[in-house]
């Protein structure tokens, strides 16, 4: 993804533009990693900033978030030094990924100060701290740093800040030719689709090879060239000449970026006329998606891990019935025994019977155990006919109340890839906590029961559609009207 450090001037230069001098009226953190700071300026903003190690970003947002019963800790010392505090300057660090937000506030005392927020966009190394800037202390950050992580700075409330190492790469915005020409033969860079990525910061690797292959185009490449080509670049930037665009793989959104990019012209795009209404289409579901997806990972490893159990059960249960087949055979040997058991003499191996019971009028070999007595060998062969057939009985329950586990735990399963929002694996935890699956535990929050997906059919009829368990029993059982009409697809999991 392109959120370079080009790409996060465009958002410093749009932020400038709606909050500076603006007011801080709420601070929220709906994620361990991640802020939903509420803002009154010319109208109400809601600013996001993100250190997740996926999708690190900032911007303006106009998607609201659930936020937890108990605020963390970072967001109660954010709420104690920033709320009603004014935003009086937005920077970037050496066009790197770096952004700094100075807020002015009162102290504890009552003395005025300045606090920076600074967020640092670099993927796994994300990370968002409130720094104090007339002694440069930490007051707190979203991750804690130890020594035994990092050892070049360390992260920790009450030490004073250090920057990330800054980039020995040049910056696009200021660089001069000849510094250019000795930093590329001191690091040997080549010129290929890597070059602007390798030599200036703020530049990604999908930004570099769009420059280069605008400028293998026009002409032969020399680094007059491709200088040549930054500078055109580089100047429309500075003039704020910005296209908003994503490009989408079919219907599946594959990249972006503040400049209208050549390598993706065979594909569809969409323009946008801020950064936040881009970021927020292009991150949005991919973000829940993944938050979803990693606190529903511990339910479907429980479901798997049943099915699993369900499906070598069901393996074990059909063994049964094959075995169940034979018990017929067991019981007429013992009838056929007991028919001639004063002709058996003690003490034999087998003994060949006339069996009255095929059509074929065929005589059957019977074993005998030679230690047992007669009688005792005919309550053998009864022992073993009584205990198949108990066992085919049982296996045939078994089986028919596995099929059943199995058709429920799909049904969770699709459900949980139907989630929309945290509520919802609440509810499907409850489900499973119910079921037996999962043991109870005393949960003092009470999340508002979800609603189910509503449609309106062509002749304006309402559809409901539950996406859980739970939802179809409350439709099913408290919903629906005497008149309603219920349906069911057989032998398939899901409702959409």
């Amino acid at each position: 993804m392109a959120l370079d450090g080009i790409f996060l001037s465009s958002i410093v230069y749009e932020l400038r533009k709606e909050i500076l001098d603006a007011k801080i009226d709420k601070v929220n953190q709906p994620e361990k990693d991640e802020l939903l700071i509420t803002i009154r300026g010319k109208k109400n903003y809601k600013l996001l900033i993100s250190s997740n190690s996926s999708y690190p970003r900032i911007h303006l947002t106009e998607i609201n978030k659930a936020n937890p019963m108990q605020p963390p800790m970072f967001c109660m010392v954010l709420r104690k030094y920033l709320t009603n505090g004014r935003i009086k300057d937005i920077y970037q660090i050496h066009s790197d990924r770096i952004l700094c937000i100075d807020i002015s506030n009162t102290d504890e005392l009552g003395f005025d100060s300045i606090y920076t927020l600074i967020i640092e966009i670099m993927g796994r190394h994300s990370n968002i701290t409130l720094v104090r800037s007339r002694d440069n202390k930490i007051m707190d950050c979203i991750k804690h740093i130890t020594p035994d992580i990092n050892s070049y700075r360390t992260l920790l409330p009450g030490i004073d800040y250090k920057y990330p190492p800054e980039s020995v790469k040049l910056n696009p915005f200021n660089f001069k030719e000849k510094e250019a020409v000795s930093f590329l033969e001191e690091k040997n860079i080549k010129l290929d689709k890597n070059f602007y990525f390798n030599t200036f910061t703020g530049i990604s690797k999908v930004l570099s090879k769009d420059l280069y292959l605008r400028a293998d185009q026009n002409s032969d490449i020399d680094l007059s060239v491709l200088f040549e080509e930054l500078q055109i670049f580089i100047e429309a930037i500075k003039n704020n000449e910005y296209k908003y665009v994503i490009y989408y793989n079919g219907s599946v959104p594959l990249d972006f970026y503040c400049h209208e990019l050549s390598i993706y012209k065979e594909y569809n795009s969409k323009s946008f006329t801020t950064p936040w209404s881009l970021l927020d289409a292009f991150y949005f579901e991919k973000d829940k998606q993944d938050r979803i997806k990693s606190k529903t990972q511990d339910i479907e490893k429980l479901i798997s891990t049943n099915l699993d159990r369900c499906y070598k059960k069901i393996d074990i249960l059909n063994q049964v019935l094959e075995e169940g087949k034979e018990k017929e055979d067991y019981r007429i040997k013992g009838e056929l025994l007991t028919a001639n058991i004063y002709s058996i003499t003690p003490g034999i191996k087998k003994i060949k019977l006339w069996n009255y019971y095929s059509e074929n009028d065929e005589y059957v070999e019977i074993e005998l155990d030679t230690n047992l007595s007669p009688s005792e060998n005919i309550q053998k062969y009864y022992k073993r006919y009584n205990k198949l057939k108990k066992s085919e009985t049982s296996a045939k329950e078994q089986l028919e109340h596995t099929k059943q586990e199995i058709h429920y735990l799909t049904s969770v399963l699709n459900s949980i890839s139907n989630i929309e929002n945290y509520e919802e694996i609440d509810e499907i935890r409850e489900e499973l906590i119910e079921s037996g699956y999962i043991r109870f535990r005393k949960n003092k929050k009470k999340n508002k029961p979800t609603k189910p997906h509503h449609f309106v059919s062509s002749e304006g009829a309402d559809i409901h559609v539950g996406k859980n368990n739970i939802q179809n029993d409350n439709l099913t059982l408290r919903f629906a009207g005497k008149n309603d009409t219920w349906l069911h697809t057989k032998n398939i999991p899901g409702s959409l």
